[in-house]
Formats: C-alpha cells, structure tokens, sequence
C-alpha cells in the first residue's frame, strides 16, 4: 500500500522552502513551482477510489551511491503502459518526488503505471554520467518492469519537465529501442547556445552569488536525491556567470563546439524520432520559449510526429497549479496524445 509520512514531509519542505527564500526570487521563477510539487506529493493515495500502491527501488549503484525510483500503481496485476518521468532542477537539485500529485492521478486514472527517477546530479558529475544513469534506468524499467510491476516493456512514454524535458528529449535518441513517445515540459534542445553560455540579464537582477558560495551550496559529494533546498544558489552562479554548459557538460562550447554534438537533442534528430509533445510558455524567463521553437522546426524537418503547444502569457513551471482550467485542459490534451501513441 501507498504509505507516506505526512508530517514529517511538511516539515522537511517547509525546511526546504526556508532555505530557498534565502537566495533571492530564484524560487519564484525555478525552485518554488518544483517545490509545490514536492509539497502536493502527499495527495498520491488514491485514484477511482483505489488505493495507490508505491514502491520504491535500487535502480543502480555506484561506489557507495544507491540511485532509486519510485514506482505508482493501482493494486492489482493488470499489464499496464508505462510513464517513465524525469524530474527537472538544471541537472544540479531535485528529486524523484518532484511529481505533481494531480498529474500523477491523472496518469494513474488514464491507466499508467508511473515510474520516477532519481539521477546523479552535477557539478560532481557531468552530463555524460547523468545520461548514463538515465540508459540504466530505462533498461533496468525494460527488463525487471514486467515482473516487479507489470508494465508492458514495449509502451513506455517518456515524460520531463525542465531539465527533466531536456533528459526526455535526450531520450528520444539515446534509448534503445527508443520509447513510444516523449512529453517535453518546457525543455530545451540546445546546451551550447548562448542562452546557456552567456551571463543571464534575468538572473543578473539578483544579487551576485560568488564561486565560493556556489560550491559551499553542493558540497563535494556525489548525490542523486537531492532534499536540501540550496543547490540552487549554484545554478544562480551558472546562469549569472555563463558557465553552465563548463559546469555540467564539462566543456566550453565556444572552444569545443563538436563535444557537445552528443548532448544536444537538437542535432540529433532523424526520421526514427519517437512521436514528440512539447509544452512551453512564451513568458519562460528561465528556459527561452524559443527552444521548443526550434525544436519543433527540427523534428519537422524530419519528418517526425510532433506537436508544439504554446501556452500564452505563461513561465517557467506553468504547469504547478492544475486548478487552472487552462492548465487541466492542457493536461487532457497530454493523455489524448500519449493515449494515440501508447495504444497496444
């Protein structure tokens, strides 16, 4: 059964929640749609009047590292089609229980089993061993889904927000054989551009956040679950100072553009790309509109089955309140488009 500790998560974000305030209104534009999710959590207990089964599992271990996911399903023995979802956070914070509670209701009614990743987080690694660990987790779901939660290995849909879209579009190439469809939530193509490679105007408003204090923020171990609420200060030095792309990538894409040929969905598409939704608002301080502007021009060019939804007046984690009506509705056009394409 679905067992949760109800007091003890709100007290740890409202830990969490503390912490972020004290870097400026970093939270309002990235940390605190994540972190309303987090908080919504509890509310996954039921779906139709079922109770909702988790499970958590060791997808992998590194050294001393254990990596987890959280499986959700309804409690029966059903073979079900999968929604394999990735958390956002700049590849730099966050965690699995990043799922919004009404959205993975949603998922669970429409007749999907839900499994949520963890993934190391950098600086301490780069996006090659974040990539890595995402393959792992997809082949680990292929070969012990069926009997550990009876998905059908050959419909899994590929679902992320933010850098979790940017993984799920990683995902469209990188993972063989390559999943039924991918879901980008304001997620990006392009690692090595400039809006990632330049210091940011949006985030140079904020008070400057030094290398020093950066670093203090991630410490010196390697992590993949992150609950400590201060990562981001490290992602505000990124953005103010241009160096995300040498920070997580691990390359300095004006010096060695070609190394991050691999790392951009952008360039790697072909007529082989899974069926692709992306969502994106045209007020995103923190992910430019543009790049799922440019992504759905790519997978056009292609030939690909895609669409592009475009979410007027709207920023970055436009998706939190699923009260919205515009928002719910939106969300019923996911299920429509992961219903055309997961079908057996």
């Amino acid at each position: 059964m679905f067992l949760y500790n109800k007091l003890k998560m709100t007290i740890i974000n409202k830990d969490l929640m503390s912490n972020s305030l004290q870097f400026c209104n970093l939270n309002r534009t990235l940390i605190l749609p994540v972190l309303l999710s987090i908080l919504s959590m509890t509310g996954i207990q039921h779906a139709e009047g079922q109770a909702v089964v988790k499970s958590t599992y060791t997808y992998k271990t590194t050294g001393d590292l254990n990596i987890q996911a959280d499986v959700y399903r309804k409690p029966d023995n059903i073979v079900r089609p999968a929604i394999f979802w990735i958390h956002g956070g700049a590849l730099i914070m966050g965690n699995r229980r990043g799922l919004n509670a009404v959205q993975a209701e949603k998922y669970l009614n429409a007749g999907y089993t839900i499994i949520s990743v963890d993934y190391r987080l950098a600086p301490q690694v780069k996006v090659k061993q974040i990539i890595e660990d995402l393959e792992d987790a997809y082949r680990w779901v292929r070969n012990e889904g069926p009997e550990l939660f009876k998905i059908d290995p050959d419909r899994i849909a590929v679902v992320g927000h933010s850098a979790g879209g940017y993984l799920a579009l990683m995902a469209g190439f990188v993972l063989k054989p390559a999943p039924r469809a991918v879901v980008s939530f304001y997620g990006y193509g392009d690692v090595a551009g400039a809006w990632y490679s330049r210091p940011d105007p949006f985030y140079n408003r904020e008070p400057s956040v030094s290398k020093e204090e950066a670093y203090q923020s991630v410490g010196s171990g390697v992590i993949s679950d992150d609950q400590s609420g201060i990562r981001g200060k490290f992602y505000l030095y990124c953005r103010q100072q241009g160096l995300w792309p040498q920070e997580v990538v691990g390359h300095d894409p004006d010096r060695e553009p070609k190394l991050f040929d691999p790392f951009c969905p952008l360039r790697n598409v072909t007529k082989d790309y899974p069926p692709t939704l992306l969502l994106h608002g045209d007020k995103d301080t923190d992910v430019p509109f543009e790049q799922s502007v440019i992504m759905a021009k790519e997978l056009e060019r292609n030939g690909v089955q895609h669409e592009l939804i475009s979410m007027s007046g709207r920023g970055h984690g436009f998706d939190a309140n699923m009260e919205d009506p515009e928002i719910a509705a939106t969300f019923e056009h996911v299920l429509k488009f992961l219903d055309q394409w997961m079908k057996p």
